[in-house]
């Protein structure tokens, strides 16, 4: 039988809430991937924006005479347009305000403390679609950037790097015994971080940064910690601290969400089921939108037969932009991360080789 004091015992241990930790992770809206770009004005009249910018010079370079008295031809000055798409979340939760006498508990109190990580998660679920919805319209312009004298601004190629396909890596993967890993555990040492070099060289030719962000999985993270490529020394980045592999060439995102598999692309090699982002910085353009009312309660007093209940909606909005890239999406509403991962949502506007997203295919 359970007497008055036990009661009070079972009271307490019941209604002792505490709130279950968040995973340390490196949300990607956090790190240097994500940058701002002062020609995205979110203020607009309509759910795109545009950005305008002038293209590099195709000079005519005249040589000088002193005895051809003929006119100099002129250099004419382009510019570019792009769209960009706006977004807004909403972010909410009900009560019951008598709910408190039994729980002794306020549920809304829990909404009200994890806001900031539920957006920031939100916001870095945002990124990671548009990488995959930049690789998959990358995917969708053709063959991939097969060796270091591909042009990948022509007709049919995609800037993406195949690590199975035919050409600098060997011939085509046929079958599950001759599938090619990003890295190459047959190598020996350094060697066998070889085929990443080989991509980045294929990707970015002479233009490539002093360091890039490598947005992978634990998978391909135990390869490298296998292979002994991780450093022992870290970059610290704002308040981030990232392993790094190659002397700080590459500094690591380990991402557990799907990261792509467009093997099923008639541009894509079969054995090529998993996709590892090269980022340069800045290589995605965020900017956060000013929302009417972005805390709002609501209570209704007569709900619940006279017991009432409160309702509270957080609402925040952002831009989130692949660097080179147009919004060819839908233009009459607020874009989801579906719509950001989808291949018809992008359209690249710039030199590849100005591009921020190289997406390396490989098993």
């Amino acid at each position: 039988m359970i007497n008055h004091t036990m009661f009070q015992n079972v009271a307490i241990a019941i209604s002792a809430y505490a709130d279950e930790m968040y995973t340390n992770a490196k949300k990607l809206n956090s790190t240097g991937i994500v940058g701002t770009d002062a020609r995205i004005d979110p203020t607009g009249e309509s759910f795109i924006g545009q950005m305008r910018w002038y293209k590099p010079l195709a000079a005519n370079i005249n040589v000088a005479s002193l005895s051809v008295a003929n006119a100099g031809t002129y250099t004419d000055v382009s510019t570019e347009i792009a769209d960009y798409i706006k977004t807004v979340r909403t972010f909410g939760s009900e009560q019951v305000n008598l709910q408190q006498v039994v729980s002794q508990q306020d549920g809304l109190s829990k909404i009200a403390r994890d806001f900031s990580e539920v957006r920031s998660q939100d916001e870095s679920d945002a990124v990671i679609a548009t990488l995959k919805g930049v690789a998959a319209y990358e995917v969708s312009r053709g063959a991939g950037i097969v060796g270091y004298d591909t042009d990948a601004d022509g007709a049919g190629v995609g800037s993406f790097v195949d690590i199975n396909a035919a050409g600098t890596f060997g011939a085509a993967a046929t079958s599950a015994s001759d599938q090619r890993k990003l890295f190459d555990a047959t190598a020996i040492g350094a060697a066998r971080g070889q085929r990443l070099f080989q991509a980045l060289g294929m990707g970015f030719k002479d233009y490539e940064p002093d360091f890039m962000y490598m947005i992978t999985s634990p998978e391909v993270l135990a390869e490298l910690r296998a292979a002994n490529l991780v450093d022992v020394t870290t970059v610290t980045d704002g308040n981030l601290t990232f392993q790094t592999v190659f002397g700080g060439k590459f500094r690591l995102i380990l991402s557990r969400v799907a990261q792509g598999d467009l093997s099923a692309s008639a541009n894509v090699n079969d054995r090529s089921v998993k996709t590892t982002f090269i980022c340069k910085p800045g290589a995605i353009s965020f900017t956060n939108i000013a929302v009417p009312t972005p805390v709002e309660v609501d209570r209704s007093a007569a709900s619940y037969t006279g017991g009432g209940s409160t309702a509270i909606w957080y609402r925040y909005g952002f831009v989130v932009h692949p660097m080179g890239y147009d919004w060819a999406g839908a233009t009459n509403a607020f874009a989801s991360n579906a719509n950001y991962a989808t291949a018809g949502s992008w359209a690249r506007k710039m030199s590849a080789l100005n591009l921020g997203i190289l997406p390396i295919l490989h098993a």
